[in-house]
């Protein structure tokens, strides 16, 4: 994942809501999907490898996120697990017809989050966050993110 990436990924889920942060994470998947797949098209198997990994890391982490106790979750945990086993059988056959699977999982389910979340008025996850207001600035040969308000970053509570 390029730095450019991670630093949206910060800061999208510094101002994100419960349910944003789900989405967050089928972004992350489907980013490192996407990174499986050029490294299998580059002939990069040690690359391959580590996207699936890092695939099957974020599919955890939403397993983990579940509240089995409630519907749809036992059905979400079901296709959670079916990706894993499908990348892992990608992964040892050396193909990427898995990757393939898991994006067609993934993205309806990732659309679907996204417009709960367009409807969700809870607040922000992390408190003491700090907001971008003004965006990006062109500076003398360079780029400038600009921010304002409280400085804090997210450490005071």
């Amino acid at each position: 994942m390029t730095d450019e990436k991670k630093k949206e990924f910060t800061r999208r889920i510094s101002e994100a809501n419960p349910t944003e942060m789900v989405v967050i994470l089928y972004d992350i998947a489907l980013t490192y999907v996407e990174e499986g797949q050029e490294a299998f098209d580059a002939g990069d198997p040690e690359g391959f490898r580590k996207a699936l990994g890092r695939v099957r890391a974020t599919l955890t982490e939403l397993m983990n996120s579940l509240n089995i106790a409630y519907e749809p979750a036992p059905a979400m945990m079901q296709l959670y697990r079916f990706c894993i086993r499908r990348l892992a059988r990608s992964e040892a056959a050396g193909e990427t017809e898995g990757l393939r699977e898991v994006r067609r999982v993934l993205d309806p389910l990732r659309d679907s989050y996204a417009s709960l979340a367009a409807q969700t008025s809870a607040a922000p996850v992390m408190g003491n966050s700090q907001t971008v207001v003004a965006g990006l600035t062109y500076g003398r040969g360079s780029l400038n993110e600009n921010l304002t308000g409280d400085t804090n970053r997210g450490f005071l509570v």
